[in-house]
């Protein structure tokens, strides 16, 4: 069953990315702005995105949300995408080896931490990473960490606890954060690690039981994607991210302002 469905999800991750290579992206107008950005960054990029058309009404963002990893190779197969963010640094490393991105462009915009939750009313007591081995812990979520920089931080914090080998049975993975998230909302896992910004939103859902602090090595990076034909707007929407505007809604959304 575990095996149908992970080739289930991954035909329906081909399906979409096929979607999104040869479908309608590909018409955007002229002052259409298509940006590819990490799923646990949609929330508040959706409500930069209004304030930012509020302000240059000729312009139109066009999302494309997803796990950084699953977007990178979207880039890499020739995505029609102007501006990439990724959750981790490393994704957008390997997107600059590429040749993907205007290396002078990127920048760093904000920062998050990896959290542990649960359901809103579950009974559990963990106060650390090993009380993942107490038997009343029987699935424990997480991101795919070939994909997912929540699942890599999280397969990291394990082996760092040296648990990441005990838990292997208790695991269920999901293909991107929000995946996770929903996992644990719904009650169909007793633990998941998602991003505190993920939690911040669903928190009428889920409760953080433990916040892992990573030394702000969490870092989310923006860049414009190489074009034949660059979307000269582009840049306008990186640095209104980067702006006060920006940077106080990623803070409502529970990411870390750049500002000290």
């Amino acid at each position: 069953m575990k095996k149908y469905y992970f080739v289930r999800k991954v035909i329906q991750n081909i399906v979409i990315a096929m979607i999104f290579l040869f479908g309608g992206l590909y018409y955007a107008k002229a002052n259409d702005i298509v940006v590819s950005a990490a799923i646990s960054l949609s929330n508040a990029f959706k409500e930069i995105a209004r304030a930012y058309e509020a302000e240059h009404p000729t312009d139109k963002i066009l999302f494309n949300f997803g796990a950084s990893g699953s977007l990178l190779q979207q880039l890499n197969q020739g995505a029609p995408v102007d501006v990439f963010a990724s959750a981790d640094e490393k994704t957008m490393d390997q997107a600059s080896e590429k040749g993907l991105i205007i290396k002078k462009s990127r920048k760093d915009f904000t920062y998050n931490n990896l959290v542990l939750i649960a359901p809103i009313h579950s009974v559990l007591h963990v106060q650390n990473v090993d009380d993942l081995l107490q038997p009343a812990i029987q699935k424990i979520a997480m991101g795919q960490p070939q994909i997912v920089p929540a699942g890599r931080y999280t397969q990291q914090l394990l082996e760092q606890n040296h648990v990441w080998d005990k838990v292997q049975n208790k695991l269920i993975i999901g293909q991107n954060v929000r995946q996770v998230l929903d996992y644990v909302g719904r009650d169909e896992v007793n633990v998941g690690f998602v991003y505190h910004s993920d939690a911040a939103i669903a928190q009428d859902k889920v409760k953080i039981l433990l916040e892992f602090s990573l030394n702000r090595s969490i870092c989310y990076p923006i860049a414009l994607v190489k074009q034949r034909k660059p979307n000269q707007n582009a840049q306008r929407f990186i640095d209104f991210v980067l702006s006060s505007t920006g940077q106080n809604i990623l803070e409502k959304y529970g990411f870390a302002n750049l500002s000290p």
